[in-house]
């Protein structure tokens, strides 16, 4: 696996690979891969002939700095276990390589901007699509991958590459979990082995949930997981919504297209998590 932490270099390996007609694939992480990352890698080496990974913690979408502060970074973890996957290339570069002095960015994403996870982070996708336009322009991808788990964010990347106009199909991948169904998150090193276990009563509403979709109301079903959580001691519940995929407003009569998702806090980590209802 090549390691490149500069555009330059990016560019001039790249321009050789686009004219040898390689498609390339993305995956763009902020590191300390887990599985989750890994099964984007998997199913994008399924769909393109290159595929470049990206590790680069965006300063610009963190709201409060102790968060970026303490977020984790094992680079040479993260080269071990991305060399194993058999990922082709590795982009890390500094802040300095991604940001002048003096940038600005601004993009209107309407209303996915002010609700759920916009709400209770401002600012945050601002960051992340100022990042993310950044990175496929540089990389010029035909295909880029992102997990579910941040099912907002795609939803705002996808809205980014049509007002912008960026030619790069977008793949969505499935949540991968661990054995007791707790979704997995670079997060999760912050949680205690106590806290683990009370994390798994946000994917134990979000299952059930899904089973009685059928059979009880929207309201019904908010009531009862959000009853589930505020059980569990040292979990806070931010939000529970069930919404329209499409644009995350609350879910109606006539909708088709079904979502519920979930932020709270165990401890003193923030984790969001979802599941698709219909």
């Amino acid at each position: 696996m090549k390691v490149i932490t500069t555009n330059n270099d990016l560019q001039r390996i790249l321009f050789q690979m686009r004219s040898a007609g390689k498609t390339i694939g993305l995956v763009p992480t902020m590191g300390a891969l887990h599985n989750g990352h890994l099964s984007l890698l998997a199913i994008a080496k399924t769909t393109t002939d290159i595929v470049v990974s990206t590790i680069f913690v965006n300063p610009t979408q963190f709201n409060d700095p102790a968060d970026l502060e303490k977020y984790p970074r094992p680079i040479e973890s993260d080269i071990e276990k991305l060399t194993q996957a058999g990922c082709d290339m590795l982009f890390a570069p500094s802040v300095k390589e991604m940001y002048g002095s003096n940038e600005t960015w601004r993009l209107d994403i309407g209303r996915l901007e002010t609700i759920l996870e916009g709400k209770f982070r401002p600012g945050h996708y601002q960051g992340v699509t100022q990042i993310v336009y950044k990175l496929f322009d540089m990389v010029k991808p035909d295909t880029a991958f992102f997990g579910q788990k941040d099912y907002q964010q795609f939803l705002v990347i996808s809205k980014m590459v049509q007002l912008l106009h960026v030619p790069v199909k977008l793949i969505m991948c499935p949540i991968i979990r661990d054995s007791g169904g707790l979704a997995m998150s670079s997060r999760n090193v912050h949680l205690t082995e106590n806290e683990k276990k009370q994390a798994l009563v946000i994917s134990q509403a979000l299952m059930l949930v899904k089973q009685q979709f059928a059979f009880q109301t929207v309201d019904q079903l908010k009531t009862l997981a959000t009853s589930i959580i505020n059980k569990e001691p040292d979990v806070t519940l931010e939000y529970f919504e069930i919404a329209d995929r499409e644009t995350l407003e609350p879910a109606g009569r006539d909708s088709v297209k079904i979502v519920a998702l979930v932020a709270a806090k165990v401890g003193h980590t923030r984790l969001i998590d979802n599941i698709i209802l219909a």
